[in-house]
């Protein structure tokens, strides 16, 4: 007669699904000859019950808790936060994806849906991005009318557009935002009001030891070659073949830009060696200066949309009202106050184009490389030199000439290929949603 023998009792293994519960039991031994097994049934002993769809909800609480440990044990608190730990602490956006993508619909209308939103957004960001090289361009003319019509030293008009600025902190506040950022952020987001600060304090004091059109150039220049470098090594993003190619471009055109005049090469007169330390020390500041700036786009880049713009608006504002007398003490910059209508509008126009400016920028770093960021800013240095020769009527050199016209071309080709309507069908669309959602736009 043929018995049934159990050595121990069998494990019950039970995967839980929103819509299944499936049990499965294996027993600690492989069967063996006249040996015959049996799982348990309902009512026999060792038999337990899936739990119920009633203590569902803890289990899943117990799950979410044990995966925020789990994530917060992989990923520690560090300044520059990486690419795949933002990809993983966006729940919400996966959501919204699936929402929009429609059950039934496959990969390729998903990626179809989603490629003609994210595309439109792009756009409406290079629009934006283009816009706030336009406002840049218009607070390098004014900061230069500011201090030669009216003596007002550019530092000073820095502590002013600060001061003004300050009225951002309005708006995280009544949504109920703290000022200072987030919990878990505020660090970087000190770190970037800093650099931001440090920066345009660096570009505004070296206008005083070179030529203003020199020092912003260089000043661009410095900030688009290092933030490629810094996105790479603290970000690991890269730029495309295209885009880099087309931000060399644009890097040689400025280089073209400081040159230095024919006349000023012939001149035979010997070198004074005060003027020549004071020169170096000018090109010095505004080379740290895109150091600074290119070090805060990264950063703003790690934080992407966990601060909002005005959050960021009043950080670099409280920060420069603080480095901007710092910086007028040190260079002994006189105090000039505006004293007339004219002057106070010239101050106004210029705290209005910088706010715009600032935030089109800002916002094109949620969703843009650094690099390319900088490289369609560098469209400020040809438009203030036509603001600039219609103010005053000067014939331009031939270097001159050709480097705001590589800068151009470059920015002009760069933005084209990201407003023309797409060609090619799906797989042009699908391009060029993949570049938004990974690299270098997100």
């Amino acid at each position: 007669m043929e018995s049934t023998h159990l050595l121990s009792p069998p494990k019950k293994r039970v995967k839980i699904h929103p819509h299944t519960v499936t049990a499965k039991y294996a027993t600690p031994y492989s069967p063996q000859a006249r040996v015959h097994t049996r799982s348990p049934q309902p009512g026999d002993e060792g038999y337990d019950d899936a739990p119920s769809f009633e203590d569902f909800g803890s289990f899943l609480d117990e799950t979410v808790d044990r995966k925020q440990q789990t994530e917060s044990r992989r990923w520690p608190a560090s300044l520059f936060g990486s690419r795949d730990k933002d990809a993983a602490d966006g729940p919400a956006v996966g959501g919204e994806r699936r929402e929009r993508g429609g059950p039934g619909r496959g990969v390729g209308g998903q990626l179809a849906s989603f490629g003609e939103a994210s595309v439109s957004a792009s756009r409406l960001t290079w629009v934006g991005l283009v816009l706030a090289a336009l406002g840049h361009g218009c607070v390098i003319v004014l900061t230069r009318l500011a201090s030669e019509r009216f003596g007002l030293g550019p530092l000073f008009l820095l502590l002013v557009r600060s001061v003004i600025q300050l009225l951002s902190v309005a708006v995280p506040l009544h949504r109920g935002d703290g000022p200072f950022g987030p919990k878990g952020h505020r660090l970087r987001l000190l770190c970037y009001g800093v650099a931001y600060s440090l920066s345009l304090c660096c570009a505004h004091s070296s206008s005083a030891f070179i030529a203003p059109g020199n020092s912003a150039t260089s000043w661009r220049l410095a900030t688009t070659a290092l933030s490629a470098t810094l996105a790479f090594l603290l970000l690991e993003e890269r730029l495309g073949m295209a885009d880099g190619i087309t931000t060399g471009a644009g890097l040689c055109g400025l280089g073209l830009l400081l040159l230095p005049a024919a006349d000023e090469d012939d001149s035979g007169a010997p070198a004074d060696p005060g003027v020549f330390w004071r020169a170096a020390f000018g090109w010095s500041l505004s080379v740290l200066a895109g150091l600074w700036m290119a070090l805060a786009l990264v950063c703003y880049r790690s934080l992407k949309e966990r601060v909002s713009l005005a959050t960021a608006l009043f950080s670099t504002s409280w920060v420069g009202c603080l480095l901007a007398p710092a910086s007028m003490v040190l260079l002994q910059e006189g105090w000039s106050w505006p004293m007339t209508a004219p002057s106070w509008a010239l101050v106004l126009g210029l705290v209005a184009c910088s706010v715009s400016a600032f935030l089109g920028m800002t916002y094109a770093l949620t969703r843009l490389h650094p690099a390319l960021v900088s490289a369609t800013q560098s469209l400020e240095i040809p438009l203030a030199t036509m603001l600039h020769l219609a103010i005053h009527p000067l014939a331009p050199t031939a270097t001159e000439v050709v480097g705001n016209a590589m800068v151009t071309l470059s920015v002009g080709w760069l933005v084209m290929t990201k407003l023309l309507p797409s060609r090619g069908g799906g797989r042009r669309q699908r391009e060029e949603y993949e570049e938004i959602v990974d690299s270098p736009i997100k």
